[in-house]
């Protein structure tokens, strides 16, 4: 392979030596390939949210002003939660949106964390409408409350036709986008709400068992608990910065050492920025003979490897096989400052 040419030493380059050994190299093109290569898809997720927005907030004071006159449960829990729909769009709209702000000199990776944090509020939205809705449904199993049926079947039908429209809408963006996934689970589960008033509302008008109002909605409850636990759940594991599950370490590993010109790899950390955005840092141990244009092509060899991977993002330190290192895979990561032991 042709070593890429040394630029001006005003420019940004790939490989800068050290005193480590043949150079600390970080990247950033692949990154920026990546966020150009999802902006598309972003502008889908924001074009498809603002839609679905308007559709959600629009019949959300229809089904308010339905559960209240029908006295229905499931008809105000199905209301209750499409509000929370349109605050998760919103959200959502606005995350999608400082996520396209540029990176900065405090904001190094720019804004993309954002959608992972209105991803985990989404989730515990979800959560805490669940509690909310099973508290009502115990009280009403208590005093069951005159329903309005005819009304509340009329508007929870009215109800899943919107939410069919908004969820087939959502379906056709990146789902795969956790923040994305978080309101479409909102939608669905709103979904289910109208489902479980339109069901409450046929078993009442034809057995009269005004209990199936509460006893659905809890059913409906259970569901959007299991939906946010899992929104939740992803998402704190990304704010840990935890490694992304479906990217294999050990694959990473061999797929780096197989190199020819690579001896071994070490203090390695994979994590996530935001969805779809992955990145990764170690430290490969060199022969001490390699010159920096050697190293420079080393360099593109081994993150052309790691894009195939999925890590969009990566920055490899270059050390001599002359310098003492760790041979952990993983360093542990302390609050105290290490003692440095290189020479310098």
């Amino acid at each position: 392979m042709t070593p890429k040419p040394l630029q001006d030493s005003k420019q940004p380059t790939d490989a800068q030596p050290n005193a480590h050994g043949p150079g600390n190299n970080h990247r950033y093109d692949d990154a920026d390939h990546s966020h150009n290569h999802s902006s598309h898809s972003h502008t889908d997720n924001q074009r498809i949210i603002t839609i679905a927005f308007a559709i959600i907030a629009s019949y959300m004071v229809v089904e308010v002003i339905g559960g209240y006159i029908t006295g229905s449960l499931a008809l105000l829990s199905d209301a209750g939660h499409m509000f929370s729909d349109a605050v998760s769009l919103a959200m959502t709209l606005f995350a999608f949106i400082i996520g396209k702000k540029s990176a900065t000199s405090h904001k190094t990776f720019g804004y993309r964390r954002s959608e992972i944090l209105i991803a985990l509020i989404n989730g515990l939205t979800l959560l805490i409408i669940s509690a909310g809705i099973v508290y009502e449904a115990v009280l009403r199993f208590q005093q069951p409350p005159q329903i309005a049926t005819t009304g509340m079947l009329v508007i929870s039908t009215i109800g899943l036709i919107v939410n069919l429209v908004v969820a087939k809408l959502m379906h056709g963006g990146d789902t795969d986008n956790l923040n994305m996934k978080s309101a479409y689970l909102h939608v669905l589960s709103d979904l289910l709400g109208s489902v479980a008033a339109i069901i409450a509302a046929i078993v009442i008008m034809l057995f009269g068992w005004v209990w199936a109002d509460a006893a659905v909605s809890i059913l409906v409850a259970l569901l959007i608990v299991r939906s946010g636990y899992a929104v939740v759940k992803n998402a704190a594991h990304i704010l840990m910065e935890g490694a992304p599950n479906h990217i294999d370490q050990s694959v990473i590993i061999k797929t780096l050492s197989a190199h020819p010109n690579v001896l071994s790899v070490h203090d390695l950390h994979v994590w996530t920025i935001t969805s779809g955005l992955h990145s990764l840092s170690c430290h490969i141990i060199v022969p001490s003979s390699l010159t920096l244009q050697q190293t420079d092509a080393l360099l593109s060899d081994l993150q052309h490897e790691l894009q195939h991977l999925g890590i969009g993002h990566s920055t490899l330190q270059f050390e001599s096989d002359l310098h003492a290192h760790s041979a952990q895979f993983n360093c542990d990561i302390t609050s105290a400052p290490p003692v440095h032991a290189h020479a310098h």
